[in-house]
């Protein structure tokens, strides 16, 4: 759990020097190729000090790792029923990202929770998204959620990532009005575009070190 007097955020004292970034995934990995090619504008692009280093991916047949091929980025391996707990999976892979010296993790779609072999390694260094507006509709089928509750608004949140589920402190959310006639696939596809925009909002306010973390609340820049 976070202190609430606790205050921490991404050192980036040397300005030169740039996040080391894994990305987990687990799907079709939309909003990864998003970061990886945002990082790859380089200076002019929005993700000058983000290089990303490695995916992770638990899915043999994932199609995330058919971009991060096309991108250039080395992509990991580790098949859950390969190892006999979720713990064993995350010391193999905590294994990889010390000797690959990562600073950080975004989760872009890794369908596994993060126990506390990670965070105990990152902690406040581990990104999420989610799309919703937290802390309304956490887990699964959260756009289905929304609309069968019958809100008005939906959006998608960037957080760390904490012990719980969805329940980390919130760094951004964007809003999106659901449609009438808007089904679980049509409010998905059109919120992706947000996604994309929320998490690289995010990472580059991490990266720079604008971000600060105080108990449960979250400072960009010069946002009080």
């Amino acid at each position: 759990m976070t202190d609430p007097s606790d205050q921490r955020g991404t050192d980036r004292s040397e300005s030169t020097k740039k996040l080391r970034l894994a990305l987990f995934a687990s799907g079709s990995g939309t909003n990864a190729e998003a970061i990886i090619s945002a990082c790859q504008r380089g200076a002019d692009g929005p993700l000058p000090l983000v290089d990303p280093v490695v995916l992770i991916c638990d899915k043999p047949a994932a199609g995330v790792l058919d971009r991060a091929r096309k991108l250039g980025v080395p992509a990991l391996i580790f098949p859950s029923k390969d190892f006999s707990s979720r713990e064993s999976q995350e010391r193999a892979i905590l294994s990889e990202l010390s000797g690959m010296r990562v600073d950080a993790i975004a989760l872009a779609g890794y369908m596994r929770i993060i126990g506390k072999v990670l965070i105990e390694a990152y902690p406040l260094k581990i990104l999420n998204i989610h799309p919703s507006l937290l802390p309304s509709f956490p887990g699964m089928a959260a756009h289905r959620q929304a609309i069968e509750y019958g809100v008005r608004f939906t959006g998608v949140t960037v957080h760390i990532v904490d012990e719980g589920m969805d329940t980390g402190p919130i760094i951004l959310q964007k809003v999106e009005p659901i449609l009438e006639g808007d089904t679980e696939s049509t409010l998905s596809e059109r919120m992706r575009p947000l996604e994309h925009q929320a998490y690289i909002e995010a990472l580059s306010s991490f990266s720079s070190g604008a971000m600060r973390i105080i108990g449960r609340r979250v400072f960009m820049g010069d946002r009080q």
